[in-house]
């Protein structure tokens, strides 16, 4: 069972509710109603990595640390639009909104979720896969790399724009 964590915008303590997911631990809802895709991780634990260099571009994800094997959950509804191995991502999976206006990307994972497949509907917290090194990330801080893309019309599951997840899922203060 997963325990949700809602951190409403005008309440400093969180409030909790629970689900019936196969998904164990706690899950964070960020006020603007995604859920933080690592189980057990909060929004203060999180560090801002979007647009940090990397080989030659800028980092357009958040990674969230966590033990290799934790899981990852659907940070929003949405339809696996694609599950595809790449050098770079390794075992990663494209999760499109139901709008269509928005993609979330899973990235790196040690494994997917069993029975994960491309079509498959999935409401928000459900098992993606686990934490994990696959693609160029380093043996030594196994991670997701959560990306967050606003989608042009008819855009493909490899397109869009890429959003700071860390200003959506953290909620930092106004500069």
């Amino acid at each position: 069972m997963v325990r949700f964590v809602d951190r409403p915008a005008d309440t400093p303590a969180p409030t909790t509710a629970t689900t019936d997911d196969a998904v164990q631990g706690e899950i964070t809802i960020a006020p603007t109603g995604l859920a933080i895709p690592v189980a057990g991780v909060r929004p203060e634990q999180l560090t801002d990595t979007f647009g940090d260099a990397r080989e030659g571009h800028a980092h357009g994800a958040l990674d969230i640390m966590a033990p290799t094997g934790t899981p990852v959950v659907a940070a929003a509804a949405g339809q696996v639009e694609k599950i595809f191995e790449s050098a770079a991502g390794g075992h990663t999976v494209y999760v499109r909104s139901p709008d269509r206006r928005w993609v979330y990307y899973y990235a790196h994972l040690d494994g997917y979720a069993p029975g994960l497949a491309e079509g498959q509907r999935l409401v928000r917290g459900a098992p993606i896969g686990t934490v994990g090194f696959s693609g160029n990330a380093n043996p030594a801080g196994p991670h997701l790399h959560f990306e967050i893309r606003l989608m042009g019309a008819n855009e493909p599951w490899h397109g869009g724009r890429p959003i700071d997840p860390y200003r959506v899922l953290a909620n930092p203060p106004a500069a």
